[in-house]
């Protein structure tokens, strides 16, 4: 009866069930058409742009795509990060309505906060960081009720941060870093009671306040990140409420006072960065935090003895103190901590020995104890763990030999113990360690032979000022990558081995101070690198090479103080010197025309067989030398000559001073020439230049001529900047800021300054001559009527893309020079279009550093008393602060760059804006980028690379310094961004390797939001 009843129930039950079945099928077919017509909208919203184009073309379901996640073949999640999308945000996204989890992360979308969210019921994740929205975000933002994840970093929000998000209940992570809010911090944040990160960095604009008291019930909390965002006032104790917290980063604001001992009471802190304020006082003695494992005060003003309580944190793995005040000894108990890899006590006023047991238990990686008083031996063991990467000691009074574990020591990269009073012989081992990049030794007593084998990657070898003997091995091979070798001030004797002259990365190479014998290498065509040469106090013999001359980047060279014998090679001439010394020797001869001036005073003394005629270089002239050897019966013929030629001088003078006269300048003027270069003019070819007929441009501090200066056609550009008048304090500053900055350095794209002509009312700067003028009247069409044929631009003519393409690349290589390569590094602060000069070929060379500024420390901004520069092209933050650094050029450079892309002028944006400001609101209206480029160089495959040109433009001319490249990485961009081929007059082993650079946009994208976040 009861199996008879079960099938009768089957019966009835199984057609019910497969209705019920094609119901379901049905449903989920049309949810899925309807989910897949959104997709598809979608990508025809953001123009089919090349990430995505793929869906168009694809047979297999869209779960299947990679930007899609699906739950129950239903779309969820939406990723597209890097993705280059550009425009506004997309309307119809919540159509999607199972939607979730939201991703767009690293884009170039704009508009305002997208309300249009607020449809998407489920949202529970939402990233739309670093991408370009603005405006407020709107005060009913809680309507995203569901919201688990928050971040809108990396944008330029702005105005208030509104109370509205306290009442995002299930918010476990906001984000909100690197923005331009300008209001105060939000108390009310700390309602949130499930936040488990709030990051608020980087916002500046924030009005100063101190730590809202109401963050006190973030038990959750485990990531605190505000740095330089106004914070001011101390620590509050509070933070010891913060039971959960692991990260806490406070560094770069204006924090003063002692730390709470509070801090010391939070069980899970792994991490403490509070450096870069203004705190004081010592570190508190008590510290219970068991589970510290990064420990960081650095930089800061903290005074008094490292705690001995800190060897009770079982768990750390840093101990970063650098950079305080901080005195008394090491406590050993640090050194027996079982999990440290990482110290860092260096500046400060440590004093004592260095713990014995460091390395003895623990596996260090890095050990900085230098500039300290620390008196003593390194510890044996510091290598035991086998992972020490780096023993970094200098500026100390350590003692005694080198701990021989170094010797087995294969993860070493860094051995710096310089100024020391270290002795003995280096552990064997040491130098041929398999990762050992630099060896940095000097000032210490070290003895024992040369080595003769090295680590294949040693790059810096300095081991001066010891008493290393023996002869300099032969066996150089193993020194092929090595950039710098000194070891001048030792005991080395024997000839200098050919075999030195086959290490072609050398820059610099000093051996002065030895007991070197024979003569100099002749085979040197290997050291095109080198910049530096000093073989001086030594018993070197021979004669100067003629081979030095063919070096192209020598430029300081000292053999002074040697047996060198013979006359002073012409084609030294040829090189661009900064320092020459060849005194103390027995050299003979007439001194070459290109040493005969002021800067080579002091450099042929003591060598009684040279002679000049130039009484600069305060020698026998040559003719009284020669006189010694002519017979009295020639005299008087001499004596008439020299009359006949005194006269005709005389004559001269007489005309040059005339036609000096006629150009409205005095003939008592005296003139000082002092040259940076080797020249073939004088004064008087520049002097009878200056005339209106020569006059090619002019400024705020003087006009500037074009004059040739002797038969060859040679020409050169002068600055004139006074006219008869006094100086006053503006322009001379303005003229020694110049002078100092560009008879210094030396570089392809900074204009090459020959020399400096002075009086009392007038001062001349003398340049190279750039033949194709500024890249403002080539870029900007503004020709005057041409006064010398070829020179100017050509009316009509404009420059194509290649060409301003490699403009770009010029500038941006000369700002990478100025930035991080000159110690310390230079700021233009006037950097623009007419400051960008060409030469024949269009090579860009920047020009003009009246206004430039070196910094004093590296990465430390500089002060200046007023705001200069032109408008258009002033980082907005320069009218604001009196501090400055590089990145006031980056954002002049992007100017440079938008007026390439887009033809128009620095100021001449739409709506009384400046083209800066002009193009972030472009941008951000999301108009095709094509529809901005300039028409006159606008070619299809130009295109892209122009499109490239035009964002990096926007991100350097970003509102906040944070926001912009450095000039390092804005180069990279540029050569990623090349798809067009180079001009013709390119290098093609650079254009080989450019080429292969192509599709820059992930790059880019990833250089922005790292430049954010430092």
């Amino acid at each position: 009866m009861t199996t008879s009843l079960s099938s009768s129930l089957l019966f009835f039950l199984k057609p019910i069930s497969f209705f019920f079945f094609l119901c379901f099928h049905h449903a989920n077919s049309q949810l899925y058409q309807q989910e897949h017509s959104v997709l598809l909208r979608l990508n025809q919203f953001w123009q089919n742009q090349a990430p995505i184009s793929h869906w168009l073309s694809s047979n297999a379901s869209h779960c299947t795509w990679p930007e899609v996640q699906c739950t129950n073949d239903s779309v969820t999640a939406l990723s597209f990060t890097f993705y280059n999308l550009n425009g506004t945000f997309p309307p119809f996204i919540c159509d999607l309505n199972n939607l979730t989890h939201l991703d767009l992360q690293l884009n170039f979308i704009t508009g305002g906060f997208p309300t249009t969210l607020y449809d998407c019921s489920n949202l529970t994740y939402l990233d739309l960081s670093q991408n370009l929205f603005d405006g407020t975000i709107p005060d009913d933002v809680d309507r995203l009720s569901r919201l688990q994840y928050l971040n809108l970093g990396g944008n330029s929000f702005s105005g208030e941060i509104p109370a509205s998000i306290s009442r995002l209940s299930e918010l476990r992570f906001l984000h909100l870093y690197v923005n331009k809010f300008n209001g105060t911090y939000p108390s009310e944040i700390g309602n949130l009671l499930n936040l488990e990160e709030l990051l608020m960095a980087y916002n500046s604009n924030l009005q100063p306040a101190e730590l809202p008291s109401t963050l006190a019930q973030l038990k959750k909390l485990t990531y605190l990140w505000m740095t330089e965002s106004n914070v001011i006032g101390e620590i509050p104790e509070w933070i010891g409420n913060l039971t959960a917290l692991e990260k806490l980063d406070l560094s770069k604001n204006n924090l003063i006072g002692k730390i709470p001992s509070s801090l010391f009471t939070l069980k899970n802190l792994s991490v403490i960065y509070l450096y870069k304020n203004n705190l004081s006082g010592e570190i508190p003695q008590r510290i219970d935090s068991k589970k510290i494992t990064e420990y960081d005060f650095s930089e800061n003003n903290l005074t008094g003895r490292i705690p001995a309580a800190i060897g009770d944190l079982q768990n750390l793995t840093a101990l970063l103190l650098f950079s305080n005040q901080l005195y008394g000894e090491i406590p050993e108990s640090i050194g027996r901590l079982p999990l440290l890899t990482d110290i860092r006590l260096f500046d400060n006023n440590l004093n004592g020995t260095l713990p014995p047991d460091f390395g003895r238990n623990l596996i260090l990686e890095g050990f900085q104890v230098n500039s300290n008083k620390l008196t003593g031996s390194l510890p044996e063991h510091l290598c035991s763990g086998g992972k020490l990467k780096g023993v970094i000691a200098y500026e100390n009074s350590l003692s005694g030999e080198l701990p021989k574990s170094l010797g087995n020591c294969d993860s070493l990269i860094i051995v710096d113990v310089q100024k020391n009073n270290f002795s003995g012989e280096i552990p064997a081992g040491l130098w041929t360690a398999q990762n050992l990049t630099y060896v940095v030794m000097n000032n210490n007593s070290f003895t024992g032979d040369f080595p003769k084998r090295v680590s294949k990657n040693l790059a810096r070898f300095q081991i001066s000022n010891n008493r290393f003997s023996g002869e300099i091995p032969s066996e150089l091979f193993s020194f092929w990558n090595v950039t710098e070798f000194e070891a001048s001030n030792n005991l080395l004797t024997g000839q200098i081995p050919e075999e030195l002259t086959a290490l072609s990365k050398l820059n610099k190479l000093s051996l002065h101070g030895n007991q070197l014998t024979g003569e100099l290498p002749k085979k040197i065509i290997s050291w095109r690198s080198l910049q530096s040469l000093k073989l001086n106090r030594n018993r070197l013999s021979g004669e100067i090479p003629d081979e030095l001359g063919d070096l192209p980047n020598l430029n300081d060279l000292d053999f002074s103080e040697n047996r060198l014998t013979g006359t002073i090679p012409t084609e030294l001439g040829k090189l661009n010197l900064n320092f020459l010394d060849l005194s103390s020797n027995f050299l003979s001869g007439i001194i070459p025309s290109a040493f005969e001036n002021a800067i080579f005073a002091r450099s042929f003394l003591n060598n009684p067989g040279l002679c000049s005629n130039n009484a600069v270089l305060n020698l026998d002239g040559c003719s009284l030398q020669n006189s010694r050897k002519i017979s009295s019966q020639h005299l008087a013929l001499i004596v008439s000559l020299g009359v006949i030629v005194s006269i005709l001088f005389v004559v001269s003078a007489l005309f040059i001073i005339k036609i000096y006269r006629k150009s409205g300048n005095r003939a008592d003027i005296e003139w000082k020439l002092t040259s940076f270069q080797r020249l073939n003019f004088s004064e008087a070819n520049l002097l009878s230049g200056l005339s209106e007929n020569n006059v090619i441009g002019s400024g705020g501090s003087g006009k500037v001529y074009r004059i040739p200066v002797n038969s060859l056609a040679e020409t050169v550009a002068v600055k004139k900047i006074w006219n008869n008048r006094k100086s006053d304090h503006k322009l001379e500053k303005e003229f020694m800021a110049e002078v100092k900055i560009l008879s210094s350095i030396r570089h392809k794209n900074i204009i090459k300054l020959l020399c400096c002509v002075s009086c009392d009312t007038s001062r001349l700067l003398v340049y190279e001559y750039m033949e194709k003028q500024s890249l403002d009247k080539w870029l900007h069409k503004k020709n005057s009527p041409p006064r010398i044929t070829g020179s100017e631009p050509i009316c009509g003519v404009t420059l194509n893309w290649p060409t301003r393409f490699q403009i770009a690349v010029g500038a941006a290589q000369g700002l990478c020079y100025m930035h991080h390569e000159c110690s310390p590094p230079v700021i233009h602060r006037d950097l623009k279009s007419s400051n960008i000069l060409l030469d024949s070929e269009f090579n860009a060379k920047i020009a003009d550093f009246g206004l430039a500024k070196l910094l004093i420390k590296q990465g430390e901004p500089a002060s200046v008393s007023a705001v200069a520069g032109s408008f258009g092209y002033i980082a907005p933050e320069y009218a604001q602060t009196p501090r400055i650094n590089e990145k006031i050029d980056v954002f002049s450079f992007g100017v440079i760059l938008l007026e390439l892309a887009t033809g128009k002028e620095a100021l001449d944006g739409d709506a009384d804006l400046s083209l800066a400001e002009w193009a972030w609101e472009y941008i951000q209206q999301g108009k095709p980028l094509a529809d901005v480029l300039d028409e006159d160089v606008k070619e299809p495959q130009y295109l892209d690379e122009m499109c490239s040109v035009f964002k990096l433009g926007v991100i350097c001319t970003s509102g906040l310094p944070t926001n912009r490249p450095n000039m390092n990485q804005a180069l990279q961009i540029l050569i990623r961004s090349r798809t067009s081929t180079p001009p013709n007059n390119g290098d093609k082993k650079n254009r080989d390797s450019e080429s292969t650079l192509r599709n820059n946009d992930d790059y880019l994208k990833d250089v922005t939001v790292k430049g954010s976040l430092q």
